[in-house]
Order: structure tokens, then sequence, then C-alpha cells
């Protein structure tokens, strides 16, 4: 590629069609994720709260991009964070079933 530094993420062509909180059960216990459908692709986040405020008691200064849920800016502002927690998954790779909640 002419650009190596190309994000995964930064495709001008792709579209954020749907993003939003879920647990997932993960063998013996629950994991508060985020999950970003896009029209590829699925990624899966783990929310992670960071323990240390940033600096000054006025969080609503700290920058978000507008783009996000307002759900998602306010846990931003909050202090806390998403990390990838697995590779995407290709859509065309992924099946999804209706089942019964536990």
């Amino acid at each position: 590629r002419e650009n190596s530094s190309e994000n995964i993420l930064s495709s001008v062509n792709r579209l954020l069609l749907h993003e939003g909180r879920l647990m997932l059960a993960e063998s013996t216990r629950l994991l508060d994720v985020y999950l970003f459908l896009f029209d590829d692709f699925l990624l899966i986040t783990k929310i992670k709260r960071n323990k240390k405020k940033y600096g000054g008691s006025d969080t609503s200064l700290i920058p978000v991009c507008p783009s996000l849920t307002p759900e998602l800016q306010s846990f931003i502002r909050e202090g806390g964070f998403c990390t990838v927690l697995d590779q995407p998954i290709p859509l065309d790779r992924l099946l999804v079933r209706n089942v019964e909640p536990i």
C-alpha cells in the first residue's frame, strides 16, 4: 500500500449503522461491552472506567466527538474509555440468532 499507516477504522466509505451497550456472557461472568456496528463489520469493545478524574471538577469541558451518542459522550466525560476486545468481525462471517433471556 502507498499509505502503510492506514487505519482499519478510518475508511471514508465505512458507515456506522448502530452503537450501544450490551452485556456479553463470557463463560462464567457477564462483561459490560460497547458495540459498534459498521456496514462491513462489528467491533466489540470493553468498557473501562478510569478511577482518576480529569484535571478539574468541571468535566463538561472535556472535548468529545459530537458524532458519538449522548450515552457514550457522557461516559467519556466521566473518565471512561473503550478498548477493543477482539478483532473486528466481518458481517459476512457473522451469524445472529434470537435467544431466550437468561
